[in-house]
């Protein structure tokens, strides 16, 4: 980074300061873990050292170290998993209302809390790119740009069905309901990945953002759709005020969409990787969420499951993202794991 005209190409130059401190950071947490074991070996040999009265408060020390580096160690083994080709990338997630109504809407509305609240636990940024509300309440869809460290080796363990079952609040006789909503999620592209985007295919429709965000936003044609003709991909963004801005955010959410699907054709076992996109309802859901008659949350790939559902829709979903990577990601299959509550 310190060579001449390092910065003469700014995309190429930003790109490695980027990788460069993702690397810089996945260092430091081995190497501060290092030094707490050395300081903790040399606590050992004062214990040792000392006699029986001199001991109790090194020792006491010794306990607390050794749980704090516990869940250190258990940090660390997670992120080695994270070795795919794009999971040190940012994350565009989306979510779909299924089967159920205006149920399903609304719980894919409470799926979008969830997932950003999840972000801002772990530190990263989510931003809203496009969202459609449902006819009576909830969303129809909506698209999330989360930003972070390993946003995508992480969340790719959201992508497909989630189940809701509770009694419905839209319902007078108070009847228990069961909604879906799916879970998509794929890596952000970065720009030198090599696609051969011709103008000629690329539909672009501009409208009016019915979202919030300001007098500005509802009154122009700031909102862009981009429909890439010969794959049928169609893109939308509608959170910038800028037209030119919401276009170039579609661009590169559409760029990543064909770069998933050229990956799917070139390489038929993709579905270790990504998952089978199955519709969205009954018998496909990675994940319930029993509200009523009793309060469950269960990943059905790993069996994780816990009773503390207001803490889990708060954002609380790690440890479920954790025993799907430990179990193998996509080939995760039956790990019988109860969650503390």
């Amino acid at each position: 980074m310190g060579q001449p005209g390092f910065w003469d190409n700014q995309n190429v130059a930003q790109e490695t300061a980027t990788k460069v401190s993702r690397l810089k950071n996945s260092l430091s947490k081995i190497t501060d873990f290092t030094e707490k074991v050395e300081e903790l070996q040399l606590m050992c040999e004062l214990v040792a050292e000392s006699a029986d009265g001199e001991s109790a408060e090194y020792e006491t020390e010794i306990t607390s170290q050794v749980a704090a580096m516990s869940e250190g160690i258990d940090s660390l083994e997670v992120e080695s998993f994270l070795s795919g080709p794009h999971d040190s990338c940012n994350a565009i997630l989306s979510i779909h209302a299924g089967a159920g109504g205006t149920e399903s809407c609304d719980w894919a509305e409470m799926l979008l809390r969830m997932y950003c609240r999840w972000a801002e636990r772990r530190g990263y940024s989510a931003e809203v790119q496009d969202i459609l509300s449902g006819e009576e309440a909830g969303i129809s869809r909506a698209t999330v740009l989360i930003s972070g460290d390993n946003a995508y080796g992480y969340a790719k363990a959201e992508r497909g069905v989630h189940r809701l079952v509770r009694i419905s609040p839209f319902d007078s006789n108070k009847k228990r309901h069961t909604s879906f909503a799916a879970v998509d999620v794929i890596a952000e592209i970065v720009d030198d990945i090599d696609l051969d985007l011709e103008d000629d295919d690329i539909r672009v429709d501009t409208y009016r953002s019915s979202g919030k965000g300001g007098q500005h936003v509802n009154k122009t044609d700031s909102a862009v759709r981009l429909t890439h003709i010969p794959t049928g991909i169609v893109v939308a963004c509608q959170n910038e005020r800028s037209q030119h801005k919401n276009k170039a955010t579609a661009m590169k959410v559409l760029k990543s969409r064909i770069y998933e699907k050229m990956m799917d054709e070139k390489r038929t076992e993709m579905e270790k990787f990504y998952g089978e996109k199955n519709q969205i309802g009954w018998g496909n859901q990675i994940r319930s969420y029993v509200f009523q008659p009793y309060q469950m949350v269960k990943d059905l790939r790993t069996s994780v499951d816990t009773s503390n559902i207001q803490q889990v829709m708060d954002g609380s979903i790690d440890p479920f993202i954790h025993a799907w990577l430990r179990a193998g990601g996509p080939l995760a299959r039956n790990k019988d794991i109860r969650i503390e509550d």
